[in-house]
């Protein structure tokens, strides 16, 4: 009885569900990284949400808190960009940190278009007593690295990121959104 033969064509390799899987070394590498890459840090996220989840708290709302109570009372458009939300996630947010006590909003004083989100005291007082430890979790998840490795990859990543932050800026719906905000 004789196998089937798996597709392939000769400039990009296995062929799979129909589609040519490219098999050049550099965009194999690349396709390697991205999917270490992903699955290290959906990894950390578990580690991370484990430890926030004790404290009521999802990952956005803890990271609102946190960029609050390291830098202050906050433009809502600073800590959006940030932690990387919607200005309406930004919104929903804050409103769920409001309502607990957690957060407040603050006019500012020379535009009244813009609106400061500040850590109430017991906000503060929460972050007071649960950075340390998270902190804490933090470390211990990334102690598959020595600090060396640490500060190298930290160094890449950002490189990294300065690179594919660039060539997002040069697509069509990236200069659509920049325009919009002048």
């Amino acid at each position: 009885m004789n196998s089937p033969k798996r597709a392939t064509s000769k400039e990009h390799g296995p062929v799979k569900g129909g589609a040519a899987v490219t098999a050049d070394l550099p965009t194999a590498t690349a396709l390697k990284l991205w999917v270490v890459l992903a699955r290290s840090h959906d990894a950390i996220v578990e580690v991370l949400k484990a430890d926030i989840d004790r404290h009521d708290l999802t990952i956005a709302e803890f990271a609102v808190m946190e960029a609050l109570y390291h830098k202050g009372p906050q433009l809502l458009g600073e800590i959006q960009k940030r932690i990387l939300v919607s200005s309406g996630g930004m919104t929903f947010l804050v409103d769920r940190l409001a309502k607990r006590g957690l957060a407040e909003r603050q006019n500012c004083q020379s535009d009244r278009r813009a609106r400061y989100a500040a850590l109430t005291k017991k906000g503060d007082k929460l972050m007071q007593s649960i950075f340390p430890e998270h902190a804490a979790v933090i470390h211990k998840a990334m102690k598959g690295l020595k600090q060396s490795e640490q500060r190298e990859l930290t160094a890449l990543l950002k490189t990294l990121g300065k690179e594919a932050g660039r060539l997002a800026a040069e697509t069509p719906a990236c200069k659509a959104a920049m325009a919009e905000q002048e």
